[in-house]
């Protein structure tokens, strides 16, 4: 039996080394609005981090937070968007089993949100990003981060781009992170509303009462054991399982060796904990899943699959396309691009980060059918249907947008994508709309809250770059708000 998260009885605590209100553990995204929202609800906040500085996996990230229902930066950009929009998108984007009421909340209090960021000092620059991209290339505020505008969402709501971006000054592609600018003055805010924090800490199992209540928790730090005690909650925001190997072997083993987009901290330590308790789980199988290929190489090209057939929009979001790679097509595709639309692309004016030269190239389709080891006549059919639409700037098959339809001429090359992708978890503690985390009985766990990749948030079987930090964000407000009524 693993003992090593079973909580530890209150009695058992010789003395506390350290107190406050609320202790959070975790100083990302979901522990810093925590930290906000509980020292203005008057809570004397102590946030506990496992490494030498805040920001965690939020501060690296490239920095979207997905909101919309028409905030002012849409407005500013030129934008229309409804709550009622934003949610038929989602209710469908976060796929199968996604938490209808909960889209509904984030939904309906989204733009109130985005104007608590900016009240808390994150800053946004009022400028439209349309190319194709994982991120903006350099300090623009918004962009379309989910497929909105793609097949077949478009037929489910008016697109508007919700990816809202914080801006960063003197912004690198790949050195710096708008993520940083997310952080950074949420981290001031909660500091100069009173927040202590302490660092290098380990957090190990909760400590509870005699009534099953959450009184603190024991961690390490230097090695030395440390107990510290929460007058009123502890909030849980130490990230995902994504690397945890055995969480992950046992609940999302199509991702296992292949982490992407979160950190070595993200152990799954927190819902290990609460799991000791009788913590509820969701979605603990649902994962992002990105391709590793530049969006203006794939939007000018035709993606493949083993059967040299079609399978995707190439203008979607690129994580539908990292998802629907891996779990539909075992993993395997080929970008099949012609000279002309790969010159374009690396034209375009964006980073080619994750650009790719074609790894086999022939004069004719039929060449490069055999080259890569396609059913004969299969790709030469997909390029000859395709093409026929293109030149009546259609693509019945699976729509993608007119302005990127041109047939695929000669010469021409496929990029082997095969292999080409990782993700994150998105299963975590099952929680109330107020942050709480539940007993496997259906009732909240008394002093216990949990927000972030910790949590089940709003996404299940699908996901929009924002979703993270913006569920994040908004559900660690709450956690810290309830933490702090006790």
């Amino acid at each position: 039996m693993n003992t090593d998260v079973v909580p530890v009885a209150v009695g058992d605590i010789a003395g506390w080394d350290h107190e406050a209100d609320v202790v959070i553990a975790g100083y990302g995204v979901a522990g810093a609005s925590a930290a906000v929202e509980a020292a203005r609800g008057g809570a004397d906040v102590l946030v506990l981090e496992r490494t030498g500085s805040w920001g965690g996996a939020a501060a690296m990230a490239g920095g979207f937070i997905y909101l919309g229902g028409g905030t002012a930066l849409q407005t500013a950009c030129g934008f229309d968007d409804s709550v009622e929009d934003m949610a038929a998108f989602l209710n469908v984007a976060m796929g199968p089993g996604a938490d209808s009421e909960r889209i509904a909340d984030y939904c309906e209090h989204s733009v109130a949100h985005f104007d608590w960021l900016v009240g808390c000092g994150v800053p946004f620059k009022a400028e439209f990003f349309g190319e194709p991209g994982w991120e903006p290339m350099g300090d623009q505020g918004l962009m379309f981060s989910g497929g909105e505008n793609s097949f077949p969402f478009n037929t489910v709501a008016r697109p508007a781009p919700r990816g809202h971006v914080p801006q960063m000054s003197g912004k690198k592609q790949g050195e710096a992170s708008a993520g940083y600018m997310l952080m950074k003055p949420l981290v001031e805010t909660a500091t100069a509303a009173g927040t202590r924090a302490l660092y290098d800490v380990r957090v190990q199992r909760l400590v509870v009462d005699t009534g099953g209540r959450v009184v603190g928790l024991t961690a390490r730090r230097f090695g030395n054991p440390v107990a510290i005690r929460a007058r009123r909650g502890v909030v849980l925001a130490t990230g995902s399982f994504a690397y945890n190997d055995s969480m992950v072997a046992q609940y999302a083993p199509r991702i296992a060796g292949r982490p992407a987009a979160s950190i070595e901290q993200h152990d799954g330590r927190a819902i290990r904990m609460a799991q000791a308790l009788g913590a509820d789980l969701a979605h603990m199988d649902a994962t992002e899943v990105a391709i590793f290929a530049d969006p203006q190489q794939l939007v000018r090209g035709v993606l493949v699959n083993a059967r040299g057939q079609r399978y995707v929009p190439e203008d979607t979001y690129p994580g539908r396309i990292g998802q629907l790679t891996l779990y539909h097509q075992d993993n395997t595709a080929y970008l099949i691009i012609d000279g002309e639309a790969h010159e374009e692309a690396m034209s375009s004016p964006t980073p080619q980060l994750m650009f790719r030269p074609p790894t086999w190239v022939a004069d004719t389709v039929a060449e490069l059918e055999e080259a890569i080891g396609l059913p004969p006549g299969s790709l030469q059919h997909t390029v000859e249907a395709y093409n026929d639409g293109a030149t009546r700037g259609e693509d019945p098959l699976l729509h993608k947008k007119p302005q990127w339809l041109r047939p695929i001429g000669a010469p021409l090359g496929a990029i082997d994508l095969r292999e080409s992708t990782g993700g994150f978890t998105l299963g975590g503690l099952a929680t109330t709309l107020d942050a709480e985390v539940l007993h496997v009985s259906g009732e909240p766990i008394p002093g216990l809250y949990a927000a972030g990749r910790s949590t089940a948030g709003l996404a299940a079987w699908g996901y929009a770059s924002g979703i993270s930090l913006g569920d994040g964000s908004f559900y660690g407000r709450r956690a810290g708000a309830a933490a702090a009524r006790g």
